[in-house]
Formats: C-alpha cells, structure tokens, sequence
C-alpha cells in the first residue's frame, strides 16, 4: 500500500534521553487521531496508572486525512491518561502541529517516562530525527513570550506544541497551545489537562520542523484530486461554511439563547440579557469598524476554506486574542454575567498566555463567584483570580485545577462537571441530547464529544436523545479519527461518499459508505474499555445530582432522561 513504509511510530523516553523509529503495529495501520490515541492507550499504558506518573504516556497522533492540506483536515490529536477524569483523554487543535508531524511520517510521537533531574526540556523533530534541548530560556513564561524566542532560534516556518505557567505547575486545567499558521500560539487541545501531563515530561515545548520530509504519499492521485474537488465543492455550498466564515463560532451563541441553553451566571439561567453583544453579529460588526488589527474570518490552518476563526483586538487597542470562540464566550461571558466582549477577550488572553482551558477556567470562575470570591459582572476581580492562577497562591492552584476541585474546596454544590471535567456553554438540562453525551462519553463533559443543538427534535423532551447522542458521538469520534475540523462535516454530510473516496485513494483501500460510524464506533469502544479497567462504572456516566431537580429557567426543565437509558446507550 502507498503508505507502508512512509509512517513510523516515533519514540521519546525522557528519562535515558533516547528516540527511536519503530514500524507500525498492523493493528494500527488503519486508525488515526483519536482512535488510535485509545488503542495506543489499551495497549502500552496501565488503566490504574497515575496520570501524572512516569507510567502514563503523552501521544500525538496524526489524524488518516492530515498531511495534504484539505481544508479543515489537518488537526493534531493529543492525548494521554486524564489528569483531569482520570480516564482517556484526546484533546485536538488546529494549527501547523499536524501537518508537520505527517510530513515527517510520523503516525504517532508517543513520550515515555519522566526525567531524572529537575529542569526543563524541549524537544525538537525533524528529518534527522529527535533532539533534546535544555529549555531554561523559556522556563516560567507564558506562552506569548515564549513563542517568539522559540521563532527566533529555529526559524519561523516551524511547528512548535507548547505549556504556559499552567503546565509546569501541573494544573488540571492546562492544556498543549499549538501555533496556527501565523505563528500566533492559540490553537490549543484544550481539554483533560494535557499541559499537566506534558508538564510531568518536563517538557516545555516540542518544535516540529518538516522542512526536511514530504507530503504523504497518495495511493490513486487522479482519485484523491477527483475526491477533494468533490469535496471543497460540497463544503463551499453548504448554508453553514459562509455563516462559519462571517460569525465564527460565536454564531451560536443566539440561537443558544434562543433555545434557553446559554449558561448564565454558574448554569443558574439559560438566558441572559446582553446576549446580543456576545453574538456573531454584534462581533463582527465590532470588527470592522475597529480596522486591520481585527479579522472577522480568519483561518488557522493552511488550506483551510471555511475560515471560521477570527482575530479581535479590544477598543482600547491592548489586547488582541484569537479567536474568541462562542464556548469561550459563554463560559467567561454569560456564565460570569459579563456582557461585553472586551472583557471577555482580556479573560480569554490572560488564560491562553498560561496555557490554560477557557471552558474548564469559566467554569470555575463560576463556582468562585457562587464561592463569594467574586461578583458576577466583575471582569476587574475575575482578572485578579487568574493572576493568582499565574503567581501559583494557595487559592490560585486550586482555581487552577478545574471547576470539580474549586466545588469541593469551597463547598459549593452548583458544580457543572461530568468525570469532573467541565461542561462547555450549553446546558443540558434544555439541551438533553448533548446531556446524555455529557453524562456517556469516555471523554468527560466536551460538546465536542457529540454535540445535538442543530438536530430537528424537541429538545426538550426525553424520547429520542439517547439515540441522538450515540449517533453523534460515533460521528465525532469519525472525525476526530480522521483530524478533521467538525466543520469539514458540512462538505462530509452532502456527500457521505467523499471520506471513503479520499481514504480509498490516499491508503488504497476498500473501504465502504459506513466508515466514518464504523470508525467512531471501534473508538468508542475502545476509550470505553480503557476507562472500565481504570474503575470507571456506570455511576460515572451520570450528570450532577443538582441537575436532576433544579429547573433551569426560562423553560424550567431539569435533566430527566432516565439512568436506565444512560447505561443503555452503547448497549442497544
């Protein structure tokens, strides 16, 4: 086949300082991204392991289409054991990561062990293979600092997967940031605290050059060309890619408020008053007028077509962030009941540079200020309990470690969390569909696991959300296989041929019309078996208690789908 000898498995041991390529396993050879960080997972760490332990391994895995540029299809999955749930974890992001590592053949880069020293590390790979590098120049920056130095020394084409101060201090919030095309670090894989652990390999930072190597090789090069014309003409003409493309992701945050499922001040409402100046439209128009410092559609990877980032810099010309994404908006806009999107770029900044999860950092915010650490409405005081996340206080490491650990320390009970990771900005309690993919999914509370809000059902209702959930969620896992973008799934879903066409003619396969499911489905299975030898049972696929009884205004609805049916999702 064209890829046989093109990919290897590359090997990093932190504590003897050695690498190695390796062939792929034969069970490998036909999963990607995050299916192949689960079997990866089954097969060398122990379930029972502790995630910040040498025994656990941090994995980037190449995605099966990465490596050629099709727009939205070149994300990097990185995972590990979950500091944060305790289970499996795959975190993905855009940027340059993925591309550079497929172009150097590398199928998955899998770090071992710990060093036997105190310091920091960077790793740096290209054609020639792995160096080790002393990393003391960028120890205990952020990431905005960081960055340029690491430019400067290797050049400003290269790759680079990095931790902020949240990662060295292992916090459970922190996530990898990845440089986008631009060289700007914000494309992070944010979720499950994967800086924690890249933190525990006394990494600092990972810098990719493929200068040095070449694209994938392609089994039927007239098919793949046909296959990716058919593809960007099915994406370009779906409704949603020119919608993506002018609003980004912050398009959803009316229709979120329309369907009362905006969390608003700590999931206590599913409305809130100033959703309009969080909105897509109301950004955008900010945007433009503020001129070229800002770009309203904006792409974070080369190739892509969609667009759906954006760049902001506040009116006051000090802070510039991208992008400001709508799960950041709802869950350090509404959710801390700030309505003004300056406020909430200054927040969704400051937690980028520490290289935290603005999901699971919103979150906590939130459970602070039902603490009384702070007030709803007070960006100024939410500021200074990051800073105190940056100088490490008593306080500040607990902030840091998620909305779980802050509930607890504080005894607060309204905790948004499934496996103790943070819901992203909707609620399930109105929205019951992504409830159940809350409360099932191996991968803790992450809409990105499955996703229903755009399904034509009652959402409302109990009937049907099961079935809804399941068969998304085998979807995203078919995507997040692939490293594909979820928006590449607009161009997918006109055309279910296009991702067997494009796998058949980059592998030479014989792949049928089902893969994408049956993809999602071995990787579902797998994270699940994973998480049943770490002791996950089906106690842990539940939402909050307080979700089951306390209304959730305006609708007034609670979280009901029976637990019966829960455990019965991937049992049908």
């Amino acid at each position: 086949m064209a890829n046989d000898n093109f990919y290897a498995v590359w090997r990093v041991n932190m504590r003897s300082q050695t690498f190695q390529r390796e062939p792929v396993p034969e069970k490998w050879e036909r999963l990607g991204g995050r299916a192949l960080l689960a079997r990866i997972l089954l097969d060398e760490v122990p379930a029972t392991c502790e995630p910040l332990g040498p025994k656990n391994k941090l994995i980037f895995a190449s995605g099966l289409m990465v490596g050629h540029m099709l727009s939205s299809c070149d994300r990097i999955s990185i995972g590990g054991k979950s500091p944060l749930t305790g289970g499996v974890k795959e975190a993905n992001a855009g940027g340059r990561t993925g591309l550079q590592l497929a172009l150097l053949g590398v199928k998955a880069l899998i770090i071992d062990d710990q060093p036997s020293d105190p310091g920091w590390w960077l790793l740096h790979l290209s054609a020639g293979g792995v160096r080790f590098e002393k990393a003391d120049q960028v120890a205990g920056k952020g990431v905005f600092d960081t960055t340029p130095l690491l430019f400067e020394r290797y050049g400003e084409d290269v790759a680079i997967a990095l931790i902020g101060q949240g990662g060295e201090m292992r916090m459970l919030a922190a996530g990898i940031q990845n440089v986008d095309k631009d060289g700007i670090p914000s494309r992070i894989a944010a979720r499950g605290g994967m800086g924690a652990l890249m933190g525990a390999k006394g990494l600092k930072a990972i810098v990719i050059d493929g200068s040095g190597g070449q694209k994938p090789p392609i089994a039927d090069e007239q098919a793949f060309k046909q296959a990716r014309k058919d593809y960007n003409k099915s994406l370009l003409e779906h409704p949603q890619t020119l919608k993506y493309r002018d609003y980004g992701t912050a398009a959803m945050t009316m229709m979120a408020n329309a369907y009362g499922v905006l969390p608003t001040r700590n999931f206590s409402e599913g409305q809130f008053e100033h959703a309009e100046k969080l909105s897509g439209e109301h950004i955008r128009e900010a945007m433009l007028a503020r001129g070229k410092s800002c770009d309203p559609s904006h792409a974070c990877m080369a190739g892509c077509i969609i667009q759906s980032s954006n760049i902001l810099t506040t009116a006051d010309g000090n802070t510039t962030v991208s992008a400001i994404e709508y799960e950041t908006l709802g869950m350090m806009g509404s959710n801390l009941g700030l309505g003004d999107i300056d406020d909430v770029a200054r927040l969704n900044y400051v937690v980028n540079d520490l290289g935290l999860d603005t999901i699971e950092i919103g979150a906590t915010l939130g459970v602070a200020a039902e603490a009384g650490l702070m007030a709803f409405g007070d960006s100024a005081r939410a500021l200074e309990l990051i800073e105190e996340i940056r100088l490490g206080t008593p306080q500040g490491k607990v902030l840091g470690n998620g909305a779980g650990i802050t509930g607890k320390v504080f005894g607060v009970e309204r905790v948004p969390v499934a496996k103790n990771q943070a819901l992203s900005a909707y609620d399930p309690r109105a929205l019951k569909g992504t409830g159940v993919t809350y409360a099932t999914s191996p991968q803790g509370g992450d809409h990105t696991a499955g996703l229903t809000i755009r399904a034509e059902i009652d959402h409302l209702q109990t009937d049907g959300q099961v079935a809804l959930s399941r068969i998304s969620q085998f979807k995203m896992a078919g995507y997040d296989s692939l490293g594909a973008c979820a928006f590449a799934g607009f161009g997918m879903s006109l055309s279910p041929d296009i991702i067997p066409k494009l796998l058949n003619a980059r592998y030479g396969w014989d792949l049928g019309s089902d893969i994408l499911v049956d993809l999602g489905r071995e990787n579902i299975r797998l994270e699940r078996e994973f998480n049943r030898q770490a002791g996950f049972t089906a106690a842990d696929d539940r939402l909050p208690e307080w979700m089951t009884r306390e209304p959730l205004p305006p609708h007034n609805t609670v979280f009901d789908v029976p637990d019966e049916e829960l455990d019965n999702t991937f049992e049908w």
